[in-house]
């Protein structure tokens, strides 16, 4: 059996933490090493961390990357062949949820895979949409021949709940150091590439969503054509994104219609503000820096900036 490490980035993980420990302690395949890599919290995260098992390292806050910090912890598990990754708000759903995420890599040709997402019990409509859209019922394995029928959607993969073969993991380069956040989509790209595939696990849920305000959105959008701007090889060989982006709304609208009609204007105005912040992310290059730190969600990543 391959051995298998985990890896959890934490910040003041706070109430739900304990939750997330609970059901990751239920689960019937535990990694064979645990890491927390926690950006200074100030409350009880790293203790309970600790008294679980796990072995913690702590790096000053403003040093968190998405893709750099990950490859710390790909780098401090150098002896497993997988490593899985989870985020803090990502509750387990089953007691054999990672489990099954790992049988994705008895297929030799997979290299990385990802579970369901299902919306918290508490999540608005707005944000079931998204994950009822984004995860569906139906497991999946995409390779890259798949670009013609899934376009950008082949490349899509969720940190929050995934696992990556390190050979192929270190064969794409590793997780990018440099990128303001989507480090999981950027390697899912080079790897199918390179002629790996991607194995998507309905049967491998977390509960995990989030109710973002209209200017979270905003700026989780405008990080988000920052992020294509930066790598436009993604969207010349997978195709564009607003394909996928119309289906969603389109979709977002049938669903709110009828779950949830009285939220229909506020979501024309949601998609207003991902669509400005989308392309004013794209063309951050022409924008003064504190702009661009006004506009995004991912501040310090424009602190590690020169231009």
């Amino acid at each position: 059996m391959s051995k298998a490490g985990l890896i959890v980035p934490t910040l003041n993980a706070g109430s739900l933490w304990e939750s997330w420990l609970k059901a990751f302690e239920q689960q019937t395949r535990k990694p064979d090493c645990l890491l927390v890599v926690d950006s200074s919290s100030s409350d009880e995260t790293v203790a309970l961390a600790r008294a679980q098992g796990f072995d913690v390292k702590v790096i000053p806050k403003p040093e968190f990357n998405h893709g750099g910090t990950r490859q710390l912890g790909v780098d401090e598990l150098a002896e497993m062949d997988i490593i899985v990754f989870l985020t803090q708000d990502a509750l387990l759903a089953s007691p054999y949820a990672i489990e099954r995420l790992l049988s994705a890599f008895d297929d030799e040709r997979v290299g990385a895979a990802y579970g369901r997402q299902l919306p918290h019990r508490n999540a608005g409509p707005v944000a079931a949409h998204a994950r009822l859209f984004n995860y569906p019922a139906e497991s999946q394995l995409r390779s890259l021949e798949d670009r013609t029928r899934f376009g950008i959607k082949t490349v899509f993969i969720s940190n929050s709940f995934a696992a990556y073969r390190r050979s192929a993991l270190m064969q794409a380069g590793g997780f990018p150091v440099d990128t303001i956040m989507n480090e999981d989509t950027f390697v899912a790209g080079k790897m199918l590439m390179s002629g790996w595939k991607i194995a998507y696990r309905a049967d491998a849920a977390v509960f995990h969503s989030h109710d973002y305000g209209f200017l979270d959105e905003f700026k989780r959008y405008f990080d988000i054509g920052v992020f294509h701007t930066c790598s436009p090889w993604l969207q010349q060989t997978f195709g564009g994104a607003s394909g996928e982006g119309m289906r969603f709304v389109i979709s977002e609208m049938r669903y709110l219609i009828k779950h949830a009609p009285w939220l229909v204007p506020s979501a024309a105005l949601r998609t207003g503000l991902k669509w400005l912040g989308f392309k004013l992310g794209a063309l951050h290059q022409e924008l003064p820096q504190a702009m661009r730190r006004c506009f995004s969600m991912h501040k310090t990543f424009w602190l590690r900036t020169m231009s």
